[in-house]
This record gives C-alpha cells, sequence and structure tokens, in this order.
C-alpha cells in the first residue's frame, strides 16, 4: 500500500499544538510556510510481525534518574524521539555525562547524584515535551541554583500550575515569565521540607514531579493517587534502591533517599503498539503481532478496551525487565461493538482516546467516552481535533466537554485533515484513513517524530491490498 511518498514531506514537522485562526497563521509564518503532509491509502488487512520503538514515559524516567543516581548506567532502547532528545539535552546542559546518543540504540549515563546537578547558564528547552518539563520541575526545586525552563509554543499552552502548587507546598518558588501557570519559568531552587499531595486532577507527571522533589530534598513525600495512575516512577525508584512504598492509592517515599544506578533496556512502548493493535482490529480478516511490549497494568487499557470492542487480543512471552512486566501483544480483527468508557477507565488509556474514536466509527452501536477531560489540555485540544479529522472524512462525532459520542458504523470517505501538530492525532487519523472509502491527506503528518519516527515506515511495512 502506498501511503506517501516520503520525498513529499518538506520541513522538518516541527511546530506543533492546537493553534488556530491568527495564531496558526503566525506559527506556519514562524516555520517560513512549510507544510508536511502524508497521502494514506484504504487498506483490507493488516498482517505480519513487528517490534515498537522504547517507551518514551519509561524512557524519560531511564535518563532522568539515571543522572540522580551515583555511578554509571547503560540505557538501552530508549526511543530516538523529539521528546527524549529534549530530556537529553537538558541532563547535559545540568552537566550530567552522557555517552552515545539515542539514535545508536545506547546511552551511558554518568550520574551525579541527587545533588550534584548544575547550573544551565542559558536554562534549558524541554521542546514540545511535558514530562520532560514537568519531571525536571521536581527535581529543580530542591536543588541550590535557579533555572530558566522553557518549551516550544505548544508546550508553552499547556498547565503548569498543577505541578508548582503542590511544589509551593513543600517550599519551592517558581516565576512564571509570560502567562500565569506557563512556561517559561524561572525555578528558584532551595531547600525543600516534607510534602504530602492529595491528587485532584490524575496526573502521573504531577506525582512523579512531587516524589522526585521529596527525593532531591532528603526528607521524602507522600502522594494520595485516588484514580491509579501509571506506576513507571514507583517501579523504577524501587529497581533503583529508593525508600519507597506503595499500598492501594498512598505512595511514600522517605527520608535521606540515594539512588543505585539501573542498567536496562527500555520496553516497547504500548502507546505507539495500540495504532497498530488498532488496525489489527479494525480491517477485517487481519493479525498482527507486535513484540517485546510494556504491559504495565497502568497503560493496558486500550487493550481492554479492544477486547470489549470484539477484537481477539492474546499476550505471549511475558517477563519482567527493569520492574517493568513486557510481553509479546497478538491482535486479531473481530466485528467491532460500541463501548462506554468512564474516568477510571480512561485515566488507564488517555493517549490512546484518539484512536478508540476513529474506531468507534466502525464500531456497530454507540461509543461513549466520559471523564476524560486531560484530552483537551495535551499537544493539542484532542477532542476537538480528533473530531475535525473524523468530520473531515465524512464522519459524524458529538462532543463533550470530557470526552465524546460516536454512532457507527459510519461509512468514512477520506479527504485533507489537519493533524494540528499532534503526533497521537497524526497518527490516529493515519489508522481511521485506512478504513476509508478514498484516500486521506494529512497535513502535519511529520508531528509523528515526537514520539514516532518510524512509524508511516512500519504501517507501509504490514498494510495489504489484496
Amino acid at each position: 500500500m502506498d501511503i506517501g511518498d516520503p520525498n513529499k514531506l518538506q520541513g522538518d514537522g516541527g511546530f506543533s499544538g492546537a493553534v488556530h485562526g491568527d495564531a496558526r497563521t503566525a506559527q506556519v509564518a514562524a516555520f517560513q510556510g512549510r507544510v508536511d503532509e502524508r497521502m494514506v491509502e484504504p487498506a483490507q488487512r493488516v498482517s505480519g510481525s513487528l517490534s515498537m520503538p522504547g517507551d518514551k514515559s519509561i524512557g524519560h524516567r531511564a535518563l532522568i534518574f539515571n543522572a540522580l543516581a551515583e555511578g554509571r548506567a547503560e540505557v538501552l532502547g530508549a526511543p530516538d524521539s523529539q521528546d527524549l532528545n529534549s530530556t537529553l539535552r537538558c541532563l547535559r546542559a545540568l552537566g550530567v555525562e552522557i555517552a552515545g546518543e539515542l539514535s545508536g540504540g545506547r546511552v551511558v549515563i554518568n550520574g551525579v547524584g541527587v545533588q550534584g546537578l548544575r547550573s544551565a547558564a542559558e536554562g534549558l528547552d524541554a521542546g514540545n515535551s511535558g514530562t520532560t518539563a514537568r519531571l525536571l520541575m521536581g527535581v529543580l526545586a530542591g536543588q541550590q541554583f535557579d533555572t530558566r525552563l522553557s518549551g516550544d509554543w505548544s508546550l508553552s499552552q499547556r498547565p503548569m500550575l498543577r505541578v508548582s502548587k503542590p511544589l509551593e507546598g513543600m517550599g519551592a518558588r517558581f516565576s512564571y515569565l509570560q502567562q500565569p501557570g506557563c512556561l517559561p519559568v524561572v525555578i528558584h531552587g532551595g531547600r525543600l521540607k516534607y510534602g504530602e499531595l492529595d491528587m485532584q486532577v490524575p496526573s502521573a507527571q504531577v506525582k512523579s514531579a512531587v516524589l522526585l522533589a521529596g527525593i532531591v530534598s532528603g526528607w521524602g513525600c507522600t502522594v494520595i493517587d485516588r484514580a491509579m495512575t501509571r506506576n513507571h516512577t514507583e517501579l523504577m525508584l524501587k529497581e533503583m534502591g529508593a525508600p519507597i512504598q506503595a499500598s492501594n492509592a498512598v505512595v511514600c517515599i522517605g527520608e535521606d533517599s540515594k539512588l543505585s544506578p539501573l542498567n536496562m533496556t527500555v520496553p516497547g512502548d504500548i502507546s505507539s503498539a495500540m495504532f497498530f493493535a488498532g488496525a489489527a482490529a479494525l480491517l477485517p480478516g487481519s493479525e498482527l503481532t507486535v513484540s517485546a511490549v510494556g504491559v504495565n497494568p497502568g497503560r493496558t487499557g486500550m487493550l481492554e478496551a479492544l477486547r470489549r470492542m470484539g477484537a481477539v487480543v492474546e499476550l505471549s512471552n511475558e517477563q519482567t525487565q527493569g520492574g517493568e512486566p513486557l510481553a509479546d501483544i497478538t491482535v486479531r480483527s473481530g466485528g467491532l461493538k460500541g463501548i462506554s468508557l468512564g474516568r477510571d477507565e480512561t485515566t488507564a488509556m488517555i493517549d490512546e482516546l484518539p484512536l478508540l474514536a476513529v474506531l468507534a466509527t466502525q464500531a456497530e452501536g454507540r461509543t461513549e467516552v466520559r471523564g476524560a477531560e486531560e484530552l483537551r489540555v495535551k499537544e493539542s485540544d484532542r477532542i476537538a481535533t480528533i473530531a475535525a479529522g473524523i468530520r473531515a472524512m465524512g464522519g459524524r462525532i458529538e462532543e463533550l466537554p470530557d470526552g465524546f459520542v460516536i454512532e457507527g458504523p459510519q461509512k468514512l470517505q477520506g479527504g485533507v485533515v489537519d493533524s494540528h501538530g499532534d503526533h497521537r492525532i497524526a497518527m490516529a487519523l493515519a489508522i481511521g484513513a485506512l478504513a476509508a472509502a478514498g484516500p486521506t491527506t494529512i497535513t502535519g503528518a511529520g508531528a509523528v517524530s515526537v514520539s514516532f519516527p518510524g512509524f508511516w515506515e512500519k504501517l507501509s511495512s504490514v498494510v495489504q491490498h489484496g
């Protein structure tokens, strides 16, 4: 299947965010009018086996936590994505010696300890990476120097008060330089105190920032995580010897934490894998296996949703690495049917909900998603942008403040759709385009490099016409 001529890609796909009207015009002008696009043809089925890039969430943590450890660690398989490279650049600017590049599949980190970072004279640029920015806010709040932290246009629109407020409760100080609660911000390092956070908005990034602040402060902290968000931070910190206890919704870090270096191979990214699993569930006669994927229970919500919708999902070769479970995932197509999801379920699959929306257009009956208002403040307003994409392909979707309602099945026609520079939206629309009646052109297709630079090539490798 022709999913587009790579030579059509112009520029670097670097602009992102929910930009509309005059703001979008200015954004495009800033990038000298460069537009990247990809055409996706309808497909009959997907089949075969493939591997995924390393899990982005785990990769960020492997880099940052090992930078705070005392000693040398080797990290294999961290994805060569824009987001992870932002973390790598920030750590180097903070004086951490890191040998190798993500493009080579291996980096060696010489950790400096929880108080061994040095001031970044020119500040830090987190690019498009919310994980980089939010986790480093927790780390830098307890250092003995000030740091200016910025990001790209998209990241500078995303809410940071949810991080700075609980850190201020531990004695941290922040000065927002332009828009209150948004980057750029100056983090005024200083001595922190013991902290307690009862999380009101589910966010693994906020939880991780507070846990890291508890470690660098030396006093520890307690987080009450009622929504049971992703626990990658807890698992990795425990593997590195931190005095951490997690019971039900309560996570505690003890005093005088020191981290031991952790050699690890980053599991395949389940969020990336789900786009291919979704394609297999969507197209009749499909069967696809994705190998060595992380299957942390806090990340497998989309797998359960696919099962409920009628797809056949099997796990094999299950094992554990670096505290994280992983397995091979095989998905076979089934007649999809609509499902309803509430807040307790959407927390475990927040990144995959745009994909669920395009699958729902081909499912029999009603699909309703609630409790996912977090989608409004991602790289784009993902409820609005996926709805716009579905409508541009001739589909119907009702937007809700915290989700959406879709009645299916529908006939998608193809057409021209806009990712709004959001990597998850670009990939979700690509999967929906496989089931359309005609070709679909996705503008802003280069945004996939934020998390999955090889997406288009892997998709092409498993798609069949006849």
